[in-house]
């Protein structure tokens, strides 16, 4: 048993007061884990659009004070009532999307999309008793996605746990746990091109390049890079990108343009940015007969996919997926082991590395589209 089990916890987090102002790091106290709830010590985090977007809050629920970070890794300090897989001193990484075991979604071999444990970003209490874990000078704080990860310490519902080889680095896995398994999912599970086929990518932040480089892991010979930024194609190269295309520099829709240098379209395209032209292009873009395109990308609510109905007749295909398809607890302990093992490269995608002290670097190198994902060391 860990000696602070049971106990209430002080230790510091980053808390987000306003939305948009730097985040103030504080003292805060982490209540005990409650039923089917695991209380973590984070070792590291790194920074994802998500919670910049969230932290900006333009356009969607504003829920402050609140404790953002989704994309960590760190050991378990105690259980909840009821925990049974997950032990004192696990490695772990928390997710922002979880797996009871017990729904619909969980039983079937098709489906992550739990139903008990699907992301939900408007709540900010624990599911057991709708109350949260976090507190500063006896006014609670809210959580986000579940996990709350810039924090010392944190609280996450078992399910949201995923148990890792533990000589796994922590300070490298932790970016799978978001959206560097999205994109690679999105190619392994969902568009599964065959060896020598045709890829294009759009969008080449982290996400895109992740799918970029599981389509190079998976065989492709032909990885095309679609982005409004020239400066992005020299590190996609890195990831398996042999060719760029620069939506600016076109004044004709780029899937005429993809169709014309691919003679008819490409194999399989992924969808990375949610931008509504972006996910028609990337559809339309395929090969008639056999071509897949996937959507990773979130777009408006609003927005409204348009393409004429013959493009489907004509046998593409249009597939969406929601964290790369993969089932957290049971898939991501083996894309750790693929690291491991030396079939994928982690390293290219952490472009800095930032104290805890210092998170609001971290922010700021985002809003300027600078690196891919930033390391935030809790311990520092």
């Amino acid at each position: 048993m860990s000696t602070s089990a049971g106990l209430v916890i002080p230790c510091k987090a980053a808390v987000a007061w306003e939305a948009g102002k730097p985040l103030v790091i504080e003292q805060v106290e982490v209540a005990p884990p409650q039923a089917m709830e695991v209380r973590i010590k984070i070792k590291y985090t790194s920074l994802c659009r998500t919670d910049l977007h969230f932290w900006e809050a333009k356009g969607n629920t504003q829920l402050f004070p609140r404790i953002f970070g989704h994309e960590a890794a760190g050991i378990v300090e105690s259980v909840g009532e009821g925990v049974k897989d997950l032990d004192v001193g696990d490695h772990v990484l928390p997710v922002f999307t979880g797996e009871c075991g017990e729904c619909g979604h969980c039983k079937s071999e098709e489906s992550n999309m739990c139903d008990l444990l699907r992301i939900n970003a408007t709540r900010g209490v624990m599911l057991a008793d709708g109350n949260s874990r976090f507190s500063l000078k006896g006014k609670p704080i809210n959580h986000f996605l579940g996990t709350s990860t810039f924090s010392e310490y944190t609280v996450v519902h078992s399910g949201c746990v995923v148990k890792i080889n533990p000589l796994a680095p922590l300070d490298k896995v932790c970016i799978l746990s978001c959206g560097i398994s999205t994109g690679l999912g999105s190619i392994f599970n969902v568009a599964k091109p065959k060896k020598g086929s045709s890829v294009a990518v759009f969008g080449l932040g982290a996400v895109g390049l992740a799918a970029a480089e599981a389509a190079r892991i998976a065989g492709a010979s032909r990885i095309i890079g679609v982005d409004r930024s020239s400066k992005r194609f020299e590190e996609a190269k890195k990831f398996g990108v042999n060719e760029f295309l620069n939506l600016k520099e076109h004044d004709r829709p780029i899937q005429e343009v993809i169709a014309e240098i691919t003679n008819g379209g490409v194999d399989r395209s992924i969808e990375c940015t949610g931008n509504i032209d972006n996910m028609i292009s990337a559809f339309e873009c395929v090969h008639d007969g056999w071509g897949v395109a996937v959507l990773v990308g979130v777009p408006n609510k609003d927005a409204v996919f348009m393409t004429k109905p013959i493009n489907v007749l004509n046998e593409r295909t249009l597939k969406g997926t929601f964290f790369g398809n993969y089932k957290p607890r049971s898939d991501l302990p083996s894309v750790v082991d693929m690291y491991m093992n030396k079939k994928l490269e982690l390293e290219k995608f952490i472009t800095h590395h930032v104290p805890f002290s210092e998170i609001n670097t971290a922010f700021e190198l985002m809003l300027k589209g600078q690196g891919l994902r930033c390391i935030i060391n809790m311990e520092a």
